[in-house]
């Protein structure tokens, strides 16, 4: 007998292990492949500019921004927002004096054929030296030359425009803008992003005599406020609203959760004043709890 492997091609049931290799080969189908550590931000890093953060500021859902990035950012979107508000106020004034205008044509047009109506009801005198077949003469005159300025009215109607020249081509309609929105929206998370909502960060050095670039070369940099358990991508962490303090989940849930209150300031903690960082994507690659990434490709078709 003949040695069996995965490449078996032989058998009566078309393997998973061949369905796999033949859709990677073909081109054809949807491909999951788990994101490496160079695709996954650290958690001290703002989620604009990708760097650690000098002057950390965090979002109510738990976004990690610098605070001159994020500031930039609101400031930039307010800008945009300004002049696109400028070019709807412009559009809205000239289609106001369209409808005015054309307001004004409608009641030239209406008091015109209010003339028109009063002179008709006047009757024109007979002229009794004027016989009946001048008058049948005149008519069928009048009907002819009703008849080829209609005949000609419709021939020029129906001509098309020409598009060798300019005076004659067809314009088309500026396309009408929508009112925008005043409110600025989040980068990462979509819900309205004001400056007051801004909750600044303290982290905790691991070792307070080192300066800020011999930290950054380190790759354990911080540890929780509390706890001074090493703080990193695998740690989830929260910050409190009052301190500003990060501390890690475990010890949120086993400590803080039991009084309620900030071990560093001692305040009242509510839970909108605990706030969960988020861990993970950057701009370029999404993430979750799995780590991976999808990339959807052409499906064959029938």
């Amino acid at each position: 007998m003949t040695r069996h492997g995965k490449n078996c091609t032989a058998g009566a049931v078309y393997t998973y292990h061949e369905k796999k290799k033949d859709t990677a080969s073909s081109g054809y189908g949807t491909q999951s492949v788990r994101l490496g550590k160079d695709a996954i931000k650290d958690f001290d890093c703002c989620c604009l500019s990708l760097q650690p953060c000098r002057d950390p500021v965090v979002t109510e859902d738990g976004y990690l921004y610098e605070k001159e990035a994020i500031l930039q950012y609101i400031l930039h979107h307010k800008t945009e927002i300004a002049k696109k508000m400028k070019a709807y106020e412009k559009q809205k004034q000239a289609l106001k004096s369209e409808g005015q205008l054309e307001s004004k044509s409608e009641e030239r047009e209406r008091a015109e054929k209010f003339k028109q109506r009063e002179n008709n009801i006047v009757s024109k005198p007979i002229n009794p030296f004027t016989s009946e077949k001048s008058e049948d003469e005149g008519s069928q005159k009048s009907s002819s030359s009703a008849s080829s300025s209609d005949t000609g009215a419709s021939s020029s109607s129906s001509a098309l425009p020409s598009f060798w020249i300019p005076s004659l081509t067809p314009e088309a309609k500026p396309t009408l803008l929508k009112k925008p929105s005043k409110t600025v929206l989040c980068p990462m998370s979509g819900r309205p992003l004001k400056m007051s909502d801004l909750i600044s960060v303290r982290f905790t050095p691991l070792d307070s005599s080192l300066d800020r670039v011999a930290l950054l070369t380190r790759q354990d940099r911080y540890v929780c406020a509390v706890t001074k358990d090493t703080l990193g991508n695998s740690v989830p962490c929260a910050v409190l609203r009052p301190s500003g303090a990060v501390v890690t989940m475990e010890c949120v849930e086993k400590l803080i959760q039991k009084d309620m209150i900030d071990p560093v300031t001692g305040d009242k903690l509510k839970e909108k004043d605990i706030i969960t960082l988020q861990r993970g994507g950057t701009g370029f690659a999404g993430s979750g709890v799995d780590l991976k990434a999808k990339e959807a490709r052409p499906v064959m078709q029938a």
